[in-house]
């Protein structure tokens, strides 16, 4: 058994996460797979995000506003 660091994208919203966390490598048919640690870990940045907590959100990943990127057709 393996393990190996692995940033998870959240996106919730207006805000997305960059939460790091361990994806496990072993020789069953599962792999690779997280911990239930790291899967509550990601749960509880969505649910943050969700409802706007973003200090608690930020205390688990690197949390980031998005904005639409403004589009006009060339002429």
């Amino acid at each position: 058994m393996s393990e190996r660091k692995k940033i998870k994208l959240i996106h919730e919203g207006g805000y997305a996460a960059e939460v790091e966390v361990e994806l496990i490598d072993d020789d069953t048919g599962w792999a690779p797979y997280l911990s239930v640690a790291d899967a509550r870990k990601l749960d509880a940045v969505r649910a943050a995000l969700k409802a706007g907590r973003l200090s608690e959100a930020s205390a688990l990943g690197r949390v980031f506003e998005l904005q639409p990127v403004p589009y006009r057709e060339s002429e």
